[in-house]
């Protein structure tokens, strides 16, 4: 399954068994610097059948980005379900590659995720915690239309406490 807007250089396409390897590159010390470090492979794997679990389980959606036309994998994007201050919302997370980073693909696949959770109706929220000190991510919020309701404690993973802006999105709103 492909998702496809009005933007013409991105794709995203639901996460399968063959994107463990894109998980492994993402797992980077580089790429996980604001999200508490790279993952054990053990941990990798478990997130790894997560991510292909979670369309079935109807509890979100993963998928890996890609460039078009090339079709080259850059990254990934997905939401799923979570219980924030009470409420059952969505949270979005994305993650792109470092040497295609600040082009706006994270932007344009965020985007295009926003527009699947449009369509389920499930949530009235969307939500999204970049960390306090991650000014590209939290750029992005602001481009998509993202109310900063202020910062929290998160835990990310597990264990892993960090200082992170809560932005909120309408599911209807924005994009």
């Amino acid at each position: 399954m492909t998702e496809q807007s009005n933007m013409r250089k991105v794709i995203i396409e639901l996460w399968n068994e063959g994107d463990l390897g894109l998980l492994r590159q993402l797992n980077s010390p580089e790429m996980t610097a604001h999200l508490g470090g790279p993952e054990t492979e053990e941990k990798l794997v478990t997130r790894h059948r997560r991510y292909c679990e979670i369309a079935e389980r109807g509890t979100g959606r993963m998928f890996k980005i890609l460039l078009f036309p090339s079709l080259e994998v850059v990254g990934s994007v997905g939401y799923w379900d979570q219980s924030w201050q009470g409420e059952s919302i969505y949270e979005v997370g994305w993650s792109v590659l470092p040497v295609f980073q600040g082009r706006g693909i994270a932007t344009e696949a965020t985007a295009k995720a926003i527009a699947s959770i449009h369509s389920e109706k499930k949530h009235e929220f969307i939500h999204a915690f970049p960390k306090i000190s991650n000014p590209a991510s939290n750029a992005i919020c602001r481009k998509l239309g993202f109310s900063l309701i202020g910062e929290c404690d998160f835990e990310y993973p597990v264990g892993t406490p960090i200082r992170c802006n809560d932005w909120r999105l309408r599911v209807g709103d924005g994009v």
